[in-house]
């Protein structure tokens, strides 16, 4: 199973969305999708349609047992999605109090993937959509995943997210084998706009070797797809969001052949 997280340390960048869009499409081309929802918010777990406040399973549970998982939870904690090859590991707003309880216990940053390797064996993806700041949660999804995927909004307030990310991401490397690959992705781009124009050419310019050249346009039939809690390939195929996403799934597809073939 190839575990692929999406982080950024700043909200409303399009994480769940770019999330989905890829399980999506992965989906329809025949494969089984795992996604975790790691944020507190519960964005991707309210997308289809399942409330965070009153869900009683959740992500939370397998950080109950101190860092052991038993082998059967990650299963129970599974929940159906509007698309029949996607299943959905939600969170709760219990994921909240987790960094509070987890500090001085040890032992706690593996808990994803030993959750997933549970799993392997039923799904071939797993995406793992991530709280936009530094804990235990982002910790685990980083030290789980063998390809990380950073939205950036093209608009300049989001660029200081991105730094935040590629400063975590240099710390955990430390305690990394290999360190973890990744994928800028601008996201909400609009050409009509001078702050979307520059933000892209300055990402161009400081980030290029890390860089999806392309981006994901603005595109109202994505929050379409949300509000109907469909997955946005099914919702509309054809949109200029879909269309974009669809690029950019082949160019991480490439990737982590590229990682596997070096490894």
């Amino acid at each position: 199973m190839k575990v692929w997280a999406v982080a950024n340390q700043k909200g409303g960048v399009g994480k769940t969305t770019t999330t989905v869009a890829l399980a999506g499409l992965l989906a329809d081309a025949g494969r089984r999708v795992l996604v975790v929802d790691l944020d507190p918010h519960g964005s991707l777990t309210s997308y289809f349609g399942y409330d965070p406040d009153t869900l009683e399973n959740s992500c939370y549970d397998l950080f109950t047992a101190g860092g052991k998982v038993d082998p059967e939870l990650p299963r129970s904690l599974l929940l159906e999605t509007s698309h029949e090859r996607i299943s959905l590991m939600p969170s709760s707003t219990a994921v909240a109090v987790l960094e509070r309880q987890s500090l001085g216990q040890g032992g706690l940053g593996l808990v994803v993937s030993k959750a997933l390797e549970h799993l392997s064996g039923e799904f071939d993806f797993a995406l793992l959509d991530n709280p936009p700041l530094l804990g235990v949660l982002m910790v685990n999804a980083l030290a789980a995943s063998e390809l990380l995927v950073i939205p950036v909004q093209t608009e300049f307030l989001a660029i200081k997210g991105l730094e935040s990310m590629i400063n975590t991401l240099h710390m955990v490397n430390r305690s990394r084998r290999q360190p973890l690959p990744y994928s800028i992705v601008p996201t909400m781009f609009d050409r009509r706009t001078q702050a979307s124009l520059s933000t892209l050419r300055y990402l161009r310019n400081q980030y290029n070797e890390h860089l999806w050249q392309a981006y994901i346009p603005i595109d109202t039939r994505l929050r379409d797809a949300s509000r109907a809690g469909l997955v946005p390939s099914v919702q509309d195929k054809n949109s200029r969001g879909v269309l974009a996403y669809r690029v950019l799934l082949k160019h991480l597809l490439q990737q982590s052949m590229q990682i596997e073939q070096s490894a």
